[in-house]
């Protein structure tokens, strides 16, 4: 067994450790990295009911070892149009749960299906500036799949080292100035992606989770 082998063995069992056994939170519960005056705009807004949402943080376990299934949104959407994000949206009323959307919704933005997907837990809620609270749940992903996309929704689908996400010194913290408040996101540069906003976010908090970090 190599180095390699070593650190990818270690880094899944640390993923099951830390999260086998998590339940998701009411939509309300609220922790997230950064979070500076967000409830303030919020409330300017007018938010009082914060509309549930879930995401899925697809990890592949590749033999080369473990990376991160990303998107690209589509330039035609209304909302965050070629942003990179976790295949998700919201709840409906169909859904058992966040693990039953994210899996809806992974099947239809890219084609994955629930089979090759294992369900290991869920990280915090994260409220986005449009009034989600987005519950991450976190997956293994035996490989083997073919991609098939929604190109309405998704532009592309490409995958990242997850080491190379869940490593601080790739992380940049900014500042934004909306209506008088201060308002912090995170950048993770990697290629000709920028991951950010609430993408880069649930990434900084599973990389506490899994190293038990306090702060971004």
């Amino acid at each position: 067994m190599t180095l390699t082998d070593d650190v990818h063995n270690e880094l899944k069992a640390l993923i099951r450790c830390r999260l086998t056994g998590s339940q998701p939170r009411p939509a309300n519960r609220i922790t997230m990295p950064g979070y500076g005056d967000l409830p303030t705009l919020l409330r300017r807004f007018r938010i009082r009911r914060l509309v549930p949402a879930a995401v899925l943080v697809p990890i592949i376990d590749r033999p080369e070892g473990l990376s991160l299934l990303l998107t690209r949104r589509a330039e035609e959407l209304k909302h965050h149009p070629g942003q990179i994000s976790f295949p998700g949206g919201r709840l409906e009323s169909t859904d058992a749960g966040p693990a039953a959307a994210a899996l809806r919704e992974t099947r239809e933005e890219v084609g994955l299906s629930a089979d090759r997907i294992e369900v290991v837990g869920y990280l915090d809620n994260y409220l986005t500036i449009t009034g989600y609270s987005v519950t991450p749940v976190v997956a293994m992903v035996r490989p083997g799949f073919t991609l098939e996309l929604d190109t309405t929704e998704v532009a592309e689908a490409f995958e990242v080292p997850l080491e190379y996400v869940l490593d601080r010194e790739r992380v940049q913290q900014r500042y934004s100035r909306f209506l008088g408040l201060r308002l912090p996101y995170f950048e993770i540069p990697y290629r000709e992606y920028n991951i950010w906003g609430a993408t880069a976010g649930m990434l900084i908090s599973l990389r506490q989770r899994l190293y038990e970090e306090t702060g971004s």
